[in-house]
């Protein structure tokens, strides 16, 4: 079955169209991502209504690409932002009145469930893994103990901690508690998902085009993590725009993702995280063919 996934978040919203066959193996046909930073004024509470504009647009765009590339089933999901904002059902409206469809707001534990599942589906040899999200809004941690998965969202997102203007003891405080959870339990691998994580892979590696097989199970270390977390705030908004790896859109709240990444794996006592393409688009699209 082909099926598309849009996830909705908190700093772009990104598609995937894909097909699934019957063990949930996903094999992308097209992937596509804008920012239209839904989460802007996170901080307040509130969706703004131009970035909402901005968004609806994006959908329409994609359910209009999807229908061309035969998605035989089409799910529409939003993360922390909506799931936060006071006006959700406004916004979960206008979705449908523009589009037709409705729009799935995840609950923190569903998304770090569906990143969780993507994973487990794009990489292998991980069971052991704990598998951290780092998104616009909140940041996810999931990890099997006894025999079932755990799940913890906090509100430490790289658009919540840039307008919050946390520092790096803020952030270390809003992580600890599923740190201290992790670290109980135990784990064989971090596994790191989301533009955050990615980013920086690319970084790492150069790429001043993006290549999504080379960041794929790319294993980033943690004094390179560190590294990049002190250079990107040593530099201005305008030259962390031309660093290779880098996508301009991203520059400004790079800093305070890549200070959540060092707070996690400084506080997991990780040497490294290895990165995953495969994320909760890849959990919709197999939940999505699960259900159908």
């Amino acid at each position: 079955m082909i099926v598309a996934a849009v996830d909705v978040g908190s700093n772009s919203v990104r598609l995937l169209v894909a097909e699934v066959d019957d063990q949930g193996k996903v094999m992308p046909l097209h992937t596509e991502l804008k920012t239209t930073r839904l989460g802007q004024g996170i901080t307040e509470g509130r969706l703004i209504p131009g970035t909402m504009e901005k968004t609806l647009a994006v959908l329409e765009q994609y359910i209009s690409r999807a229908g061309e590339l035969g998605a035989q089933k089409i799910i529409l999901a939003a993360t922390s932002a909506v799931r936060d904002a006071a006006n959700r059902e406004e916004f979960t409206q206008l979705v449908r009145t523009a589009t037709g469809r409705s729009l799935r707001v995840l609950s923190g534990e569903d998304e770090a469930r569906l990143s969780y599942l993507g994973v487990m589906g794009g990489l292998n040899d991980v069971q052991n893994a704990v598998v951290v999200d780092i998104g616009g809004g909140s940041t996810e941690f999931t990890w099997p103990r006894d025999g079932h998965v755990v799940c913890i969202s906090v509100n430490a997102g790289a658009v919540r901690m840039t307008e919050g203007g946390y520092g790096s003891g803020q952030i270390r405080m809003v992580i600890e508690e599923a740190v201290l959870a992790v670290r109980r339990d135990g784990y064989g691998e971090v596994v790191g998902v989301g533009g955050t994580v990615t980013t920086m892979a690319a970084m790492s590696l150069g790429l001043r085009v993006y290549d999504p097989l080379r960041v794929h199970g790319f294993r980033l270390a943690r004094d390179t993590v560190l590294r990049l977390d002190q250079q990107l705030h040593e530099l201005t908004l305008e030259e962390r725009k031309v660093l290779p790896g880098l996508q301009p859109e991203r520059a400004d709240i790079i800093p305070a993702g890549a200070r959540i990444l060092n707070r996690v794996l400084q506080g997991l006592g990780a040497e490294s995280v290895m990165v995953s393409e495969a994320d909760i688009l890849y959990g919709l699209a197999t939940e999505a063919r699960r259900l159908s």
